[in-house]
C-alpha cells in the first residue's frame, strides 16, 4: 500500500480538518496531511494547520483575474506537495472540469445533506423547508457536477420539530467529524470499488483485503 499524502482545501474555520488531523495524528488514517490550502487568508483552517507544523497555503480566490487562474494555482501547491488525494473540508467553491480531471477519481467532499437530496450551499435550510424528517450527511467523489459524483458514507440524524438551521447543522456536523475520517481511511487502505454509481466498501479478510 503506498502513503496517501493528503492536500486539504478549506474555506473557513476547519473543524473537519481538525477531526481528520486528530485521525491521521491517531494512526487511524494511514497517510500525511500534505499542505493544507485555503481561499480566504483569514480562514482559521489555515492556524489549525500551522499549529501542528503542517504547511499551510493561502490561495486568494480575489487575487486572479480568472476562475483558471486560482485553480491552476491551487494545482500547483498541489503538485509541489506531492499530493495523491485531494480532500474538500468545507470548501465553498465549485470546481472546474479542468480541476476535476487533474486529479478523477482522487477527490473527496463532504456534503451536509443525504444527498442526491439538497444540493448546493443551503442544504439545511432547504431540508427544513422541504419538512423532511431525517438529514445527515454524505461523503462522496467529486466530478464535474455539483454534489452529485458516487456516494462513499453517509450517516443521518433526526430532524426535530424546533429544529433551525444552527441547531439541525451543529447535529449533522458531529456526524461529518466521524463518517469523512472513516471515508479517507477506506480510501486510503485501498477498500473502495467505484462501478457505475456504485461504491463498493471491500471487506478485510485475514488481514488483507478479499
Amino acid at each position: 500500500m503506498r502513503e496517501e499524502r493528503l492536500g486539504i482545501l478549506c474555506s473557513g474555520r476547519g473543524s473537519n480538518l481538525a477531526s481528520i488531523m486528530e485521525a491521521v495524528e491517531r494512526g487511524e488514517i494511514p497517510a500525511e496531511i500534505a499542505v493544507v490550502i485555503a481561499d480566504k487568508s483569514e480562514a482559521y483552517a489555515l492556524e489549525r494547520a500551522r499549529a501542528k507544523g503542517i504547511p499551510a497555503v493561502a490561495v486568494i480566490y480575489q487575487d486572479y483575474a480568472q476562475r483558471a487562474d486560482f485553480e491552476r494555482a491551487m494545482l500547483d501547491e498541489l503538485h509541489a506537495h506531492g499530493v495523491t488525494l485531494v480532500i474538500l473540508a468545507g470548501f465553498m467553491r465549485i470546481l472546474s472540469p479542468v480541476f476535476v480531471h487533474a486529479y478523477t477519481g482522487r477527490i473527496l467532499n463532504i456534503h451536509p445533506a443525504l444527498l442526491p437530496s439538497f444540493p448546493g450551499a443551503h442544504a439545511h435550510r432547504d431540508a427544513l423547508a422541504y419538512g423532511v424528517k431525517v438529514s445527515g450527511c454524505t461523503v462522496h467523489f467529486v466530478d464535474e457536477g455539483m454534489d452529485s459524483g458516487p456516494v462513499i458514507l453517509q450517516a443521518v440524524v433526526p430532524v426535530m420539530e424546533d429544529d433551525t438551521e444552527n441547531t439541525l447543522a451543529a447535529r449533522v456536523l458531529e456526524q461529518e467529524h466521524r463518517i469523512f475520517p472513516e471515508a479517507i481511511k477506506l480510501y486510503v487502505e485501498g477498500r473502495l470499488r467505484t462501478v457505475g454509481r456504485k461504491v463498493h466498501i471491500l471487506p478485510v479478510v485475514g488481514g488483507g483485503l478479499l
